[in-house]
């Protein structure tokens, strides 16, 4: 009998709602939100706060990210205060991380006599006794100048008996890139992402609520939420990249909804129609 009552009262009330919202010509959404952990049974989302937007999250992200566009790669690369060989080689691999350990598989002997910054690594590395017949240099600086023939035969030598010493010892390569972290630029193009990162994560959020925003709420104890007041149209309910948690899932919601003028539009938010933060996305 008192559940029977508590319905009629429920529906009772929502039907006069459906009449003030007719009466003003405005539309509400009904929140329904759940969280199914894995092996487990749905959860209320409780107390967790859920915007309307009148453009979806995912396109303010966008448009958040076109105010601090990165440099493309080759940019990036031309700007760097390195040797122009080592540009060019950049550009010719799939690779910025130069203190990668498994560089030294990737490195030619041509890689290492052509590009100033690999050759000076590989000298550090075999320096101080610490390869066995590691050529050594004859040519001294001040023949440069002084005897300029000697100076540039004595060069050519040493660097001819380098290239066979690589060929013939290529285990010397190995430890390389312990030489390398001068002149990384996998670590400055790793921080401009995250600080892109960042900014993306700061600014969206208030972007959305400042240009965009329609409406709130924040779901109760049984995570459930009513936006009213909402004039006609197509919306977005968004979570503005914050997660819900429970148990093993981490849900975030950007979900299209179309408000009709007098009625509330009901929307289950669960993880069907959420984003799992905690999953890998595609490339």
């Amino acid at each position: 009998m008192r559940q029977s009552l508590r319905i009629a009262l429920a529906l009772g009330a929502l039907s006069f709602f459906s009449v003030s919202l007719a009466a003003q010509g405005t539309g509400a959404i009904h929140l329904s939100v759940r969280i199914t952990p894995t092996g487990a049974q749905p959860e209320p989302v409780r107390q967790f706060p859920f915007f309307v937007l009148t453009k979806s999250y995912a396109d303010v992200v966008k448009e958040v990210e076109g105010q601090d566009v990165l440099p493309t790669r080759d940019k990036f690369i031309d700007n760097l205060k390195v040797s122009p060989e080592l540009k060019t080689w950049l550009k010719a691999h799939d690779l910025l991380e130069l203190t990668s350990p498994d560089i030294d598989k990737l490195l030619t002997t041509d890689d290492i006599m052509k590009v100033p910054e690999f050759f000076d690594a590989y000298e550090r590395s075999n320096s101080g006794g610490v390869t066995k017949g590691l050529p050594v240099p004859k040519y001294r600086e001040s023949d440069k100048q002084a005897n300029p023939d000697k100076y540039q035969k004595q060069k050519e030598e040493y660097l001819t008996a380098t290239r066979k010493f690589i060929d013939a010892n290529p285990f010397t390569v190995q430890g390389i890139e312990l030489e390398l972290y001068a002149v990384n630029p996998g670590t400055v193009w790793n921080d401009l992402h995250v600080e892109h990162k960042r900014k993306v994560a700061q600014f969206a959020p208030d972007t959305a609520q400042v240009k965009y925003l329609a409406g709130k709420a924040q779901t109760d104890l049984d995570g459930h939420a009513l936006i009213s007041g909402l004039p006609p149209g197509n919306y977005w309910v968004s979570s503005l990249g914050m997660d819900a948690s429970s148990g093993d899932r981490r849900l975030i919601w950007d979900v299209p909804v179309t408000v009709l003028a007098g009625q509330v539009t009901y929307l289950d938010l669960s993880n069907l129609n959420a984003s799992d933060v905690r999953r890998p996305t595609a490339p």
